[in-house]
């Protein structure tokens, strides 16, 4: 590492090997060379054979990764044009075919079609974290299914839910993204052949007028490049629209960690679900007894880069003007990569910290004893009734004790006593044993949170984690630091 100039974090620090591979410069430049040569065997085996023969597309095969970046970089100062200066450098490693390389296209043939060649990689990798994150999530849930703790709405304590269908929540969230990443993937399309201006109307004169073959030319490339079909029209690019939709799709996957960070942060303050801390970790410079939920922060801060990040892709897109104008490329250069770097960092960190989340049960049973007496009070009111007391009798009763006992907590700091208030009362027809046993099992205040987990896991997430078992490869979810 050169420590004397800037260094991207994303590569420096946050992001895993292969996202940081697929936008290389080795990757955009071979693939350039893909897109040559298919265009090139697209015109042989449609009739140019006597213009581009086999013997031509036999050495661009030869040199397809044979790449001098030294003179390609050199070339490109002193003419100014990063295309050309590689079909240049093609051209001296194949001087047999250097008169055809290229031939028809526009810049924006090899640009477009290889951004959408490494988008649909890129895809695949960050639809193999989510279905990891989910997993890991998973297993949390099935484990804590069970374990009651405070809901709460507005940050204010609310009805009681379990651990585990808290966190389904995320899943749930994190299984919508996966949907708008599969359709992402099954609906990407080549650019094709398409010409200067999406016209063709270079090909068109290669073919000596014949519009059947262009159209199958434009088929043709686009499979070789891997893909079913290419984009029916474009101008001199392929729509910017579909950057726009590919940001907000990553941008979603920002959001749901975003949220499902800040609340672990929260949950740590709470001193109840903790992410993992590592055995040598330091939480803080002064304060060593901190367990700074540092993880969670990092996400945060990475998912909010990400999100902000939409602006740009839809300022760019409604900015292209006619068929197209070049404000879009210097932009494209940074955000794209960055919309799927800071995408793998955040996966990368959602892995790893789903992969140990700790939970503290005692903790959360302090936190409902201390709540549960207000929420408990519906009960108790129901009990009496069925004793045969006067129900707005008893609600006045209760909450006379309610807000007395929340003065006491609020006020003086001193523990919730309500059930001794109002066991202590006469007018209610129970002591206050019989009100601590009435309240003493968590669970009856969940509802069907525990049952509500059991079937969101085995109708929806474990078909589909199986459905998936042979086509996610292990994310390494470690962090450099």
């Amino acid at each position: 590492m050169n420590r004397e100039i800037y260094q991207e974090p994303l590569v420096s620090r946050y992001t895993s090997r292969e996202m940081q591979e697929l936008f290389s410069e080795k990757t955009k430049f071979t693939a350039w060379r893909k897109c040559w040569i298919a265009l090139a065997e697209a015109q042989h085996e449609l009739g140019l054979d006597d213009l581009v023969t086999s013997s031509m597309i036999e050495e661009m095969k030869a040199n397809a990764d044979n790449i001098d970046y030294d003179l390609a970089a050199e070339k490109e100062k002193e003419i100014r044009h990063d295309v050309m200066a590689h079909v240049f450098e093609f051209g001296t490693k194949c001087p047999l075919a250097a008169g055809i390389i290229h031939l028809g296209a526009t810049s924006q043939f090899v640009v477009c079609n290889t951004d959408l060649m490494i988008q649909k990689d890129a895809l695949q990798l960050v639809r193999n974290g989510l279905l990891q994150a989910i997993e890991n999530l998973a297993s949390f849930c099935e484990k804590h299914k069970g374990l009651p703790t405070l809901g709460y709405t507005h940050y204010q304590p609310a009805q009681p839910t379990t651990v585990g269908k808290r966190n389904t929540l995320y899943i749930q969230d994190l299984l919508t993204d996966l949907q708008y990443v599969d359709f992402l993937i099954s609906n990407i399309k080549a650019r094709g052949a398409k010409g200067t201006v999406g016209t063709q109307a270079t090909f068109i004169e290669l073919f000596k007028g014949d519009h059947q073959k262009v159209r199958q030319l434009d088929q043709l490339v686009s499979e070789k490049l891997g893909f079913l079909s290419p984009i029916p029209v474009t101008g001199q690019t392929y729509s910017r629209k579909l950057d726009m939709k590919l940001a907000e799709t990553l941008a979603g996957v920002g959001s749901t960690a975003h949220k499902f960070a800040v609340d672990l942060r929260l949950l740590s303050n709470l001193k109840v679900q903790e992410e993992p801390f590592a055995k040598n970790q330091t939480g803080s410079s002064a304060m060593a007894y901190k367990r700074n939920p540092m993880r969670s922060e990092r996400m945060t801060g990475l998912s909010r880069k990400l999100m902000g990040l939409v602006v740009d892709f839809s300022a760019t897109y409604s900015n292209q003007w006619f068929e197209r104008t070049l404000d879009d490329s210097a932009i494209r250069r940074m955000d794209i990569p960055q919309a799927f770097l800071l995408t793998d960092a955040i996966l990368k960190l959602f892995i790893n910290i789903t992969s140990d989340m700790v939970v503290y049960p005692k903790q959360i049973e302090r936190q409902l004893n201390a709540e549960l007496p207000f929420m408990a009070t519906e009960k108790i009111l129901m009990e009496a009734v069925e004793k045969g007391e006067s129900r707005q009798e008893m609600h006045e009763v209760v909450k006379e004790h309610s807000v007395a006992a929340g003065k006491v907590v609020k006020e003086e700091g001193k523990e919730n006593d309500l059930l001794v208030r109002i066991g202590d009362d006469s007018r209610i027809p129970f002591n206050h044993s019989e009100l601590k046993e009435m309240i003493s099992d968590y669970t009856q205040f969940t509802g069907r949170a525990s049952q509500q987990t059991e079937e969101f896991l085995s109708e929806i997430v474990y078909p589909l984690l199986k459905e998936n078992r042979g086509k996610m490869s292990k994310v390494d979810a470690s962090l450099s630091v």
